[in-house]
């Protein structure tokens, strides 16, 4: 315990120091946010910070193991009761819509070639919940910080042109101004992060004089969403663990073939376990063939070498064989599924069970005002290890992403909902 205050102390001071302006300013300006105020003040501070020496160690920390607390904390956010009650309206239209996103996000990561973490990144946090979702899904899937301080902007923009726009668009297309059900359920569905569709929800029932008609609706169709985390990020943890798993075994097969070629003293047989390679890995097989016979005195001679070497060097490359072995044979779907993620789901029961006994919500407040905060220590960290100039200059295919889900987002929630005629 003391040595890891003595290595992060510096680096969680860092956090925390800008994380209580961050979290004021964004009590004060909901619509932005305290994780983007955050994030903006660590990469400006980075532009002139570049050896952090000391700080590094808890910094990282931050970035990493905080933020994973986080997301478990925010499962005493989570009454499953009244998610329940609230789905069998709102679920048909949140499985399409993030059905839709992550779609979008899939095709245009193979149409214009954006990396793969960054577009898996906006994909969920465009279709779930924002930031909390990046947050949930960065650490599976090993993104660094300046793929997470990328996809966070990316949604914040969207996420502030969504809370200015949306009232205005549903007054045009006709959302019923009597009460606050279409409208709550199209921005619970439609924009991903909670103070901007607390935003959207209270100027629509101030336009209207509804009092928190609309603005409860939305919330609960936003923690409804908020669940799919859980799915999402198994999904994540089942294709790391499969494609994980299949390079492990691609790599330990070509290692044995390689072994074969300098163990094998037989000239015939090296040149046909040599030839398999070739087969998997060049066209011209041909070619290589009369390359390899044209190799054969040298070939022996390296054999010749390979007998000679010291019983040390041997054991060594025995010893990393070994442990090729192990990776394989001892990996383990267990140890690749993230654990917060799993405590974020126990979190969550233990609320709905305390709720349905009749404990007070206001107990879980202070629960979730924590939540909030390391999620902006969080973003705090992450931005003191971002490159801004980096995150500009390729910022064009990811803001072009992030356009494509919200609008897609957008198109299929008021079609499903006009659909089952809720507006």
């Amino acid at each position: 315990m003391i040595n890891f205050i003595k290595d992060n102390w510096l680096g969680l001071v860092t956090c925390i120091v800008i994380a209580i302006p961050s979290w004021l300013l964004g009590k004060r300006f909901p619509i932005i946010g305290g994780a983007v105020i955050a994030i903006i003040i660590g990469m400006c501070i980075a532009l002139f910070w570049n050896n952090k020496g000391k700080a590094a160690t808890g910094i990282k920390f931050t970035s990493k193991y905080i933020l994973q607390g986080a997301v478990v904390l925010l499962g005493f956010g989570m009454n499953l009761s009244v998610v329940l009650v609230t789905g069998k309206q709102s679920l048909p239209i949140i499985v399409c819509t993030i059905a839709t996103s992550l779609f979008i996000a899939w095709a245009l990561h193979r149409v214009m070639n954006i990396p793969k973490n960054i577009y898996t990144l906006i994909g969920v946090g465009s279709s779930i919940c924002g930031g909390s979702a990046i947050a949930a899904t960065a650490p599976i899937i090993n993104a660094d910080d300046n793929e997470v301080a990328q996809s966070i902007s990316v949604i914040f923009f969207y996420n502030v042109l969504a809370a200015i726009i949306f009232p205005i668009l549903g007054k045009l297309i006709g959302f019923n101004t009597k009460n606050g059900e279409g409208f709550g359920i199209f921005v619970g569905t439609a924009i991903n992060d909670t103070s901007s569709v607390t935003a959207a929800a209270s100027t629509w029932d101030s336009m209207w004089n509804l009092g928190s008609a609309t603005l409860d609706k939305a919330v609960t169709v936003k923690l409804t969403r908020t669940l799919a985390i859980i799915p999402i990020t198994l999904v994540l943890s089942l294709l790391k663990a499969r494609n994980t798993k299949k390079e492990e075994i691609q790599n330990k097969l070509k290692e044995e073939k390689l072994s074969k070629i300098n163990d094998n003293k037989n000239e015939e047989s090296k040149i046909e376990i040599k030839n398999e390679i070739e087969i998997e890995e060049e066209t011209d097989i041909c070619k290589r063939k009369i390359e390899i016979k044209s190799e054969e005195n040298e070939e022996n001679k390296k054999i010749n070498n390979l007998e000679q070497e010291p019983e040390a060097e041997k054991e060594k490359e025995n010893n990393n064989k070994n442990k090729t072995e192990k990776g394989i044979n001892g990996f383990s779907l267990r140890n690749s599924f993230p654990l917060f993620i799993l405590f974020f789901i126990i979190a969550s029961i233990i609320t709905t069970i305390a709720l349905a006994i009749g404990v007070p919500s206001k107990v879980f407040t202070p629960i979730k005002e924590l939540s909030k905060f390391c999620i902006i220590m969080a973003m705090a960290a992450i931005g003191l290890n971002s490159n801004i100039i980096k995150l500009i200059k390729s910022g064009g295919k990811p803001i072009i992403l992030g356009a494509c889900c919200w609008i897609g987002i957008s198109f299929v929630s008021l079609g499903l909902q006009h659909i089952m005629n809720i507006w």
